[in-house]
């Protein structure tokens, strides 16, 4: 890595660690809870129809093997309200994060950020322990609290990326946000298995554990997290990392010397003086939050967020239905399902690490992308045909994360960072919350969209066919990505002809 990556770290100091570890842990305990939702479809599906009468069983009438918590009458027709509660969940986030990303430029951060995590912690409870234990099933109001829960979860996210923002510079960006970006994976592992341990005694209490973790999560985010710099004295340097807000060149002398005693009161006076002839300006005046549209027409927002929600689509539907497919087409048990599809997280995780700190080395984002995503188009016709093997579908699997879960990863995170921070903001540079909305938000709406698809299209065509559509979003994102590759590898022939042109 260039010396002025890891330079940059020395600068850093333990308020630096506390923000990084924070945040962090804040959507690692927002997605082990969201994860709660797929690892549990089984239980919840079979909850919702009624049991399989053997051919031994007495016959019933329709009446006696009724309940009213069986909401469907087959397991296809449960699937698909999965489906579109999954479709719900991210269309009210897509909405949510549009708003939450202008709210969090103009809000203290830390009130959005713990406002989000202990609302959707109770919203989730409500949702999946409480109606459990009162066997209140009813399918308007599962609607209605997905709803909630997706808008109050989206103001997460642009919160602890704007934070991120204002503590570390662009110097090294994409190792160090490709890293806690991580954060998405590590719950999404987490959450797997917290489900996984307590889901024997019943999947309310997957909710429960989840919820009331992320409720002490939020508690803690807002006695202890800084949002900005400046709140310790410092200020955010663009290329060279933190420094202190002011430099005292004279800093190592004594404050008062015999020599310095008249020049000192001569400086005095004349600051009195000068106080008097003009009013005093403001030292530090806050930036000015920039405008939806505006940051909507930021070069390279729009083309990102249109390739997002296309990866968006291909990642949420691993994220909400691997635990499903693995134990629908394997027949494997629902505990096992849930620990084996940790394994596309852990790739994601390594992926988006490595990658990011190549765009470092490159100075580049869109290359690293688009060979990345080439190579995950080849992943997923590999994965399609994975045999009925443990060993091996983990390792498919791990690929097929590396190479997905990657680039959604530094979308989501250091380009976003990149967009919010570009040079032409110096005179607004309270953009990056509204402008990691707008990505995120973006991406969202294609998750939404791809989730009811791809419950339709299994119920009708099959797992396959599923894969094939993920083929085709994956080449979405390329050809939405492709006029920045062209631009950036433009870019990188000048460099070189201009240097060496100096050589």
């Amino acid at each position: 890595m260039p010396p002025s990556c890891f330079g940059c770290l020395s600068q850093y100091t333990h308020h630096h660690l506390v923000v990084f570890l924070l945040t962090f842990f804040s959507y690692v305990l927002l997605h082990a809870s969201r994860k709660t939702f797929s690892n549990v479809k089984v239980s919840i599906s079979a909850q919702w129809t009624p049991s399989v009468q053997n051919d031994s069983a007495p016959a019933f009438s329709p009446n006696e093997t009724w309940e009213d918590n069986h909401l469907f009458a087959d397991e296809k027709q449960a699937t698909l309200f999965l489906g579109a509660l999954d479709s719900i969940f991210l269309f009210s986030y897509a909405v949510g994060l549009y708003l939450s990303g202008i709210i969090g430029d103009r809000v203290n951060l830390r009130y959005v950020l713990c406002f989000g995590l202990c609302g959707s912690a109770i919203v989730e409870f409500l949702f999946g322990t409480l109606t459990e234990w009162l066997h209140v099933y009813n399918v308007y109001l599962y609607c209605s609290l997905w709803v909630l829960n997706g808008l109050l979860q989206s103001a997460v996210w642009p919160c602890v990326v704007a934070v991120m923002g204002n503590w570390f510079g662009k110097t090294g960006r994409g190792f160090v946000f490709g890293l806690w970006s991580a954060c998405a994976s590590v719950g999404n592992i987490l959450g797997a298995f917290l489900a996984s341990s307590v889901l024997k005694y019943g999947y309310e209490y997957a909710f429960l554990v989840t919820s009331v973790v992320q409720f002490a999560g939020g508690v803690v985010v807002f006695f202890g997290l800084l949002t900005s710099p400046k709140e310790v004295g410092l200020h955010l340097e663009l290329e060279t990392g933190l420094s202190p807000v002011e430099t005292d060149t004279d800093s190592h002398r004594p404050l008062m010397s015999d020599e310095e005693e008249d020049e000192q009161e001569v400086e005095t006076y004349n600051q009195r003086c000068r106080a008097d002839q003009q009013p005093e300006e403001p030292v530090d005046e806050p930036p000015h939050a920039i405008g939806f549209f505006q940051a909507f027409r930021l070069p390279g927002v729009l083309l990102y967020s249109l390739a997002y929600a296309c990866l968006k689509l291909v990642n949420y539907s691993f994220f909400f239905w691997l635990p499903f497919y693995l134990s629908n087409n394997y027949g494997w048990k629902e505990a096992k399902a849930d620990q084996l599809s940790v394994w596309y997280d852990v790739g994601g995780i390594v992926g988006g690490t490595l990658q990011g700190l190549i765009s470092d080395f490159m100075g580049k984002r869109a290359p690293v992308l688009v060979f990345s995503l080439v190579m995950a188009m080849g992943s997923l016709v590999g994965y399609s045909r994975s045999p009925n093997d443990k060993v091996i579908n983990a390792v498919i699997l791990a690929i097929t994360g590396f190479f997905i879960g990657g680039p959604s990863n530094m979308i989501s995170s250091a380009i976003s960072a990149d967009l919010g921070r570009q040079d032409i903001l110096r005179g607004s540079q309270e953009a990056l919350a509204t402008v990691t909305g707008i990505v995120d938000g973006t991406g969202s709406i294609g998750a939404a969209v791809g989730q009811y698809l791809v419950s339709l299209i299994e119920s009708r065509l099959g797992w396959m066919s599923v894969f094939y559509f993920f083929i085709v979003m994956t080449g979405g994102s390329i050809v939405f990505i492709a006029p920045l590759l062209v631009r950036e590898l433009r870019d990188m022939w000048r460099d070189r002809q201009a240097l060496r042109h100096q050589l």
